[in-house]
């Protein structure tokens, strides 16, 4: 994902695709974090330690299931965990080349020290929400999803908002990967596409701002969409030392495949919703984006 700005500006075509909102909204999840979380404070450390709240020792694997980490995440987090003493590292008994973890006085101390920081940084996720619209944003992301999620996941992450919005675009960008493939297209094409389209030629640093995404992180993008036909960079007329970026006829002609791909809702872990649903959440994560 790439780096993105604070930026609230939000296109009126991309307002309407929930594939951009969940990216947005995930990248505003992960500078959430990283503002308001203070140091030695980790969000999978501080979910590895409710998972072993029941006294349990867990393996690695069943950690990373529990809190839908990758397994090289968690073997990451585990050894932090293990060297400032916040759990027990042993190596598992059924199964040797593994380890079970435990949690120890310290971790039970830090996890109730870390919840008033992730309960803050969930907080300034959604400032202009009502206590109703905020577990109403909740509740049709836990709803698509439930299907991905360990039975035993803690209560906290299934109420946290980041989660579920870091969940939901995870899978719903997989899907909708796997739904572009035939069309020649990948996700992060799709929204550089569509404001294209919206705004007409336009320099880098214009797409980069209505995307909210940082000029660093879009210039990868764009070389790539070059390289495969996507946009052309031409010279602005009386100035060539600057710019701007045109549709290829290619672009056209997948962006149109892409947005039937789209109707009905995209990626198909979105389907659990009806058209009301769907339209629901797509105003919550636009209030989300958006919110100053």
């Amino acid at each position: 994902m790439g780096k993105v700005t604070d930026s609230t500006e939000l296109l009126p075509d991309l307002a309407r695709s929930l594939g951009h909102l969940l990216w947005r909204c995930a990248a505003k999840v992960g500078q959430s974090v990283s503002d308001t979380l203070p140091e030695g404070v980790d969000l999978h450390g501080y979910s590895v330690l409710l998972a072993l709240s029941d006294g349990a020792p867990r393996s690695q694997q069943s950690l990373a299931e529990t809190t839908s980490v990758s397994r090289t995440t968690m073997t990451r987090v585990a050894g932090d965990l293990a060297a400032e003493g916040l759990v027990t590292r042993v190596r598992n008994p059924g199964d040797r080349r593994s380890y079970a973890l435990s949690r120890t006085e310290a971790g039970v101390r830090a996890a109730e020290e870390w919840r008033a920081h992730v309960e803050r940084t969930e907080a300034a996720l959604t400032p202009s929400f009502t206590a109703t619209r905020r577990d109403r944003l909740r509740s049709l992301l836990l709803r698509i999803a439930e299907p991905d999620l360990a039975p035993d996941t803690p209560e906290p992450l299934r109420t946290s908002t980041g989660f579920l919005i870091t969940r939901v675009h995870q899978r719903a960008h997989r899907e909708f990967g796997e739904m572009l493939e035939p069309v020649g297209l990948e996700p992060r094409f799709l929204g550089s596409l569509i404001a294209l389209t919206a705004l007409g030629p336009a320099s880098q640093a214009e797409l980069a701002r209505v995307l909210g995404m940082t000029g660093a992180s879009m210039v990868p993008i764009v070389d790539l969409m070059e390289s495969r036909g996507l946009v052309e960079r031409r010279s602005l007329d009386g100035d060539r030392r600057t710019y701007v970026l045109h549709l290829t006829r290619r672009a056209r002609a997948a962006l149109a495949k892409a947005r039937h791909l789209a109707v009905g809702g995209g990626a198909p872990c979105l389907q659990v919703l009806t058209d009301d649903e769907r339209d629901e959440l797509i105003a919550l994560l636009v209030q989300l984006i958006t919110a100053v």
